[in-house]
Parts: C-alpha cells; sequence; structure tokens
C-alpha cells in the first residue's frame, strides 16, 4: 500500500462564507473542515477531468419539465433512443397535472453522457436538468 503524505496550507476566508461552510460541516457530520475540504477537492477533480476523461463512469440525468410542451415528449424519447447504449434505466414521476421528473440512470464515456445531457437539458420545456456523474471505483 502507497504512504500517503499528508501537506497542509493555509486557506484565507470571508468570515461569513467560514461560518456558512462550518454549517454545512456540522449539518452534513464531518469531523472537521480537512474532510470537507477534501471531498470538495476530490469532486472538484473529477468534475474538471470528465471533459477530458475517457473512463467509464456512471451516473445520472435529471430533468424536471412540462410534460404539456407541444412535442417535448417525443423529442425526449427520440435523443433517449439515440443514447440507448448509455441509458441503464429510466423513471418518471407526475409530480403535478403539469409537471414530470424524470430520473435517467447512466454509464459511459464523459463526452457521450454530457452530450446526451445536454441534448436533453436544452429541449424547450425542460425546466431544470443536470447531470450527475461519478468515478466507477
Amino acid at each position: 500500500m502507497e504512504d500517503k503524505k499528508l501537506t497542509r496550507f493555509g486557506v484565507s476566508m470571508d468570515e461569513k462564507l467560514l461560518q456558512s461552510f462550518d454549517q454545512i460541516i456540522e449539518e452534513k457530520g464531518y469531523q472537521n473542515r480537512s474532510e470537507a475540504v477534501r471531498d470538495l477537492v476530490r469532486d472538484a477533480i473529477f468534475q474538471h477531468s470528465l471533459s477530458k476523461n475517457n473512463e467509464i463512469v456512471a451516473g445520472a440525468i435529471l430533468l424536471f419539465y412540462n410534460h404539456h410542451q407541444n412535442k417535448l415528449v417525443n423529442e425526449m424519447m427520440t435523443i433517449q433512443h439515440d443514447y440507448h447504449d448509455n441509458i441503464i434505466a429510466t423513471t418518471h414521476l407526475h409530480i403535478d397535472h403539469h409537471n414530470c421528473l424524470e430520473l435517467i440512470v447512466v454509464k459511459g464515456i464523459p463526452a457521450d453522457l454530457r452530450a446526451l445531457s445536454d441534448k436533453l437539458i436544452t429541449l424547450k420545456g425542460v425546466l431544470y436538468g443536470k447531470l450527475t456523474a461519478s468515478p466507477l471505483v
């Protein structure tokens, strides 16, 4: 097993920003600021590497949309069929009379997942969308 060398460094931060961060740390149950900062750095590195990475990742695309939008559902299905190799599962929820939430579980190289999510999120009638991905560790 590889020995990991710990390096200490200082961070200057506005007092109100630090108070807000400390509140999040407490609410999430971190033992200390260092653990919280390490998680943030790991996520930032992973998110940055998504655009350059060719390793398989898994994740989900969350879409919140108005199902009454003309042709939206058909456009969404057409796009999803074009990316059928990347889609593992979908879950469709009726939030209210007008709005639906769709969760699409995906797996593949980041560029393909980003292309799929961008095509879906930018459709007229999609009110909110987000791709979340994780490395397969």
